[in-house]
């Protein structure tokens, strides 16, 4: 099971990397006040601060794919269900700020992915814990094959 679990988050990511070249592309921080208020918040230049948020949010998920999921971390699980919210979160928003908009918005057309794999790896981490499996192990407790 780790291994799908593994799988389904590193696809997360890659999908995540491919939704920030589309946000850049079509340059999000210009019409999207989130992204404008995150971008400022790092630097003065616009751009310069969406890209490096964007740079940090991947290289972020790749370092959580290779050492606590794919090392199965006993922090695993919290690391894979955080990344499973932001990119439901994300998955959602992007299509609910286009139809305010009335028209496409940089990000819309990865967004339903985002939200498909989001929701996939949260199926394989449930399935995990469901079989009491790694992801379900949480400090300070034992898992439930062993009780």
């Amino acid at each position: 099971m780790q291994s799908r679990v593994s799988g389904a988050f590193g696809a997360l990511i890659f999908v995540q990397a491919a939704h920030s070249v589309e946000e850049y592309v079509g340059r999000l921080w210009e019409s999207f006040p989130p992204a404008r208020w995150v971008s400022a918040s790092i630097s003065r230049d616009l751009e310069t601060g969406f890209l490096i948020a964007n740079v940090s949010l991947v290289a972020f998920g790749l370092w959580c794919w290779l050492w606590p999921v794919r090392r199965e971390w006993a922090s695993a699980g919290l690391f894979a269900w955080g990344w499973v919210v932001l990119e439901t979160v994300n998955g959602v928003c992007h299509p609910g700020w286009a139809l305010r908009q009335g028209r496409y918005t940089p990000g819309l057309a990865t967004a339903p992915v985002l939200f498909l794999v989001a929701i996939y790896l949260a199926i394989q981490l449930r399935r995990d814990a469901s079989v009491g499996g790694h992801y379900a192990e949480s400090e300070g407790e034992p898992p439930d094959h062993e009780l």
